[in-house]
C-alpha cells in the first residue's frame, strides 16, 4: 500500500492507495520541516494519520511533498517516516514544486506553476524538474500570488487606483484604519497571509474593472517575470492553488496577453498526485 500526502504549512492532504483504488483520505495539520521539530512532526504523523487510518502496518511505500522540504530537510523526513511506519521500505520525499509538476503532467515535460499565498514554478522534462526561476518571496518577487495582489490592493486603495467607493467598502467591511493595515504588514507576524486574505475582497469585486485589472495586471507579471524566462513558448503551462482556481478566468486572459496558454488549473495536486502514483 502507498500513502500519499500533499503538504503545505497549514494543512495536508493525505491519501492511501491499495494498488489503484484509494483506500483512505483524510486532512490534517500542516507539516513544514524547515519550522518544525523531529518531535512535533512525528505527533503530527502519529495523531492525523497512524492512530486513524486501519491499515497503517501495510503501509510499504511513503510519497510525502511539502513546501519545507529542502535537500537538507529529506533525511530527517525519511527517519520519522520510517519510525512511524514500522514495515515501509521506500520513503520519498521531496518539494511541493515537483508535487505540481506531476500532479499537473504526470509524464509529460511542461511548465509547472503554484499561484496560491505565495508563487513558484517550475520546467519539468517529465520526470524531474530541470529549471527554476527562483520566486524570491513576496517582498521582492512571487508575481502573481495573492499577497503580491493584496500588496497591490492596498497600493491602489490609499494611492487613488482604485475608487473611494471600493475603498471605503473594504475599510468598513474589514474594520480596519490605514494604520491597522501598516501595523500587520510592517509589525505583526505573516503578514503575507494577511495580505493574501485581501483576494477574497477582491474576488467578490471582479465587476469592477480597475479591481478587475489588478488580478489581471499581477498574473501578467508573473508570465513576464517567471514563465517567459525559461524561453520555452512551446511548453505546456499548468497551475495549482486558490489564485489559479478562483481567477482562472483572469489568469487565461493574462496569459493570452503574454503570448501564453494556460492548459490545466487544479486547485490543489492532490487529485493529480493520485492519478500519477496509481499508474
Amino acid at each position: 500500500m502507498k500513502l500519499i500526502a500533499d503538504s503545505g504549512s497549514t494543512k495536508t492532504d493525505w491519501c492511501v492507495l491499495d494498488g489503484g483504488r484509494v483506500a483512505e483520505r483524510m486532512a490534517g495539520q500542516g507539516i513544514n520541516p524547515f519550522q518544525q521539530s523531529r518531535t512535533i512532526i512525528r505527533k503530527i504523523i502519529t495523531d492525523d494519520v497512524v492512530s486513524k487510518i486501519s491499515c497503517a502496518g501495510a503501509i510499504d511505500e511513503i510519497y510525502f511533498y511539502g513546501a519545507g522540504c529542502r535537500e537538507e530537510m529529506k533525511p530527517m523526513m525519511r527517519e520519522i517516516f520510517s519510525e512511524c511506519f514500522c514495515n515501509v521500505s521506500n520513503v520519498n520525499t521531496d518539494t511541493d514544486m515537483l508535487a505540481a509538476a506531476q500532479a499537473l503532467f504526470a509524464d509529460k515535460p511542461g511548465i509547472a506553476c503554484i499561484l496560491g499565498t505565495g508563487s513558484n514554478s517550475c520546467m519539468y522534462d517529465g520526470e524531474k524538474i530541470i529549471g527554476n526561476v527562483p520566486p524570491l518571496g513576496y517582498i521582492l518577487g512571487d508575481e502573481g500570488s495573492g499577497a503580491v495582489l493584496g500588496k497591490l490592493f492596498v497600493n491602489a486603495m490609499f494611492k487613488g487606483g482604485l475608487s473611494a467607493e471600493v475603498r471605503d467598502e473594504y475599510l468598513r467591511e474589514s474594520g480596519l484604519t490605514l494604520a491597522d493595515i501598516i501595523n500587520k504588514v510592517y509589525r505583526e507576524p505573516l503578514p503575507n497571509r494577511f495580505l493574501a486574505g485581501m483576494s477574497l475582497f477582491v474576488y467578490r469585486h471582479l465587476d469592477d474593472e480597475d479591481v478587475r485589472h489588478l488580478v489581471v495586471d499581477n498574473f501578467r507579471n508573473f508570465f513576464r517575470c517567471n514563465i517567459a524566462l525559461y524561453g520555452r513558448p512551446g511548453y505546456s503551462v499548468g497551475c495549482v492553488g486558490s489564485m489559479a482556481y478562483y481567477y482562472e478566468h483572469q489568469l487565461a486572459e493574462a496569459a493570452r496577453l503574454e503570448g501564453f496558454e494556460v492548459a490545466k488549473v487544479l486547485k490543489s495536486p492532490i487529485d493529480g498526485l493520485i492519478a500519477y502514483h496509481s499508474r
